[in-house]
This record gives C-alpha cells, sequence and structure tokens, in this order.
C-alpha cells in the first residue's frame, strides 16, 4: 500500500461517467509509452457490452488514431457492424484479421472485445504476430489452465502478466474496486451515506485485502481475536 496519503478519487456516478472516465484512462495509458497491451474492464452484471466498445471505438479514433475494433467470432463481428455501419471496415472477427495481416502487416491499435479462455490461442496468435498496440475491454483471459503441460500453463500465464490494466471498475459486496491510470487501485467501502475511499494499492489487491479493506475496524478487532484464539491454542500445546 502506498506511504503517502493519497487524494481521494470519486467514484463515478453513472455508467456514462464511468465510460468517460475509462476512455480517458485507455487513451492516456496508451500515450504514455508504458507498454503496448493494455487492458479496460467494466465489471458489471448484465451490462450491454456492444454499445460500450462502440463508443470506446470511436473515443479512440477520435484523435485520428487507426483502430480495428476486432470480435472472437464472426456473428458478434456481425452484429457490431450491423449496429455501426459507419465503423463497419473497422469491425472484424479474429479470423478475418489474421488473414489480412499475412496479407497486409499493420501496426494500427486492435481492440479486441471480450476475449475468453476459449479464444486464447488465437488470441495470443494475433499479440504476437501484431506489430502496433492492443486494447481489450472486459477480457478475461485467466483459466486455471486444467489438463494442459506445465509449459503451455507457464506460456498462457506469461501472457496474461504481459497485460497492464489501464482502467477497471467493478462492484463488490459491501463495495467496489477502480484502477483508473495514471492513479493506484483503489477500494471503496458502501456506507448509509454514500461510497468511501478506505484504501488505496500500487498494484491489484486479491482478494484478501480486498475483504480486510472493507471490514476495517471490525475486521482488525475480528484478526485480533483470531491471534488470541491461536495464542491459547499453542499455549495448550506446550
Amino acid at each position: 500500500m502506498t506511504t503517502t496519503e493519497p487524494a481521494v478519487q470519486p467514484l463515478p456516478s453513472d455508467l456514462a461517467a464511468a465510460e468517460q472516465a475509462m476512455h480517458a484512462s485507455l487513451l492516456a495509458a496508451l500515450d504514455s509509452g508504458d507498454g503496448s497491451r493494455w487492458g479496460a474492464a467494466l465489471k458489471f452484471e448484465n451490462l450491454r457490452l456492444l454499445p460500450v466498445a462502440l463508443r470506446l471505438a470511436r473515443a479512440l479514433m477520435a484523435g485520428e488514431r487507426p483502430v480495428t475494433v476486432l470480435w472472437p467470432d464472426a456473428g458478434a463481428a456481425a452484429l457490431a457492424r450491423r449496429d455501426a455501419s459507419d465503423l463497419a471496415d473497422c469491425i472484424l472477427d479474429f479470423r478475418q484479421w489474421m488473414r489480412r495481416s499475412a496479407e497486409e502487416p499493420s501496426d494500427e491499435l486492435l481492440l479486441a472485445v471480450m476475449p475468453t479462455p476459449a479464444d486464447y490461442e488465437e488470441f495470443l496468435g494475433i499479440c504476437e504476430a501484431h506489430h502496433g498496440q492492443v486494447a481489450m475491454l472486459n477480457g478475461r483471459l485467466e483459466d486455471a489452465a486444467v489438463g494442459i503441460g506445465s509449459v503451455a500453463r507457464e506460456r498462457r500465464r506469461g501472457f496474461v502478466s504481459s497485460w497492464k490494466q489501464a482502467y477497471w471498475l467493478e462492484p463488490l459486496d459491501g463495495g467496489a474496486l477502480m484502477r483508473c491510470f495514471p492513479a493506484d487501485w483503489r477500494i471503496y467501502r458502501s456506507d448509509p451515506d454514500g461510497y468511501r475511499q478506505v484504501a488505496v494499492f500500487e498494484s491489484r489487491p486479491d482478494p484478501d485485502t480486498i475483504a480486510t479493506s472493507l471490514a476495517g475496524e471490525a475486521g482488525d478487532g475480528l484478526k485480533q481475536q483470531l491471534n488470541q484464539v491461536d495464542r491459547f491454542i499453542d499455549g495448550l500445546r506446550n
């Protein structure tokens, strides 16, 4: 956790504000020169991702930045072209992109929408062959990788770790988690008078750290009680 007292960064008030923050964070990350693979995620249940992806693509293109929007499958790409005829020439599925890039290599920005573990091999091939930047919206690359060899697992872990998170907003049970580049990761607790920023971390906190931060003083008291129980048990053993 950072040692200096960080400035309070408020949570977005609605989806429009969250998207605006996501657009700004991703653009800043891409322009920072700090890596070529950046993720952005809005972890809301029942979120219609297609319009979000199209708005993000337009925001990225606003600065005259060449962008191709990639969808894992042909059906999703066709729906995107239907809903955004003005972007039709810039929307492809993974296989279409691989065929086109084999004939006409480019270094334009790729925006990959919601790749899943099932798309891992194709997406890995795209990223390794592409010489430009790649942004990923609501990607889900983590996988237990059960049934594959250790070499394949290490390769998958290496690919997942090559990504940096430009934006992350996730509702939690009793709070929320946000990262808005270039700021650090922030945990917010839901109090009766609204959300309150309670902790800031340089890297993404793990579930136990999040739970402890949300518990606050109550969590510290419980931890002390458990420590006392442990000491009592150890005393009985001696």
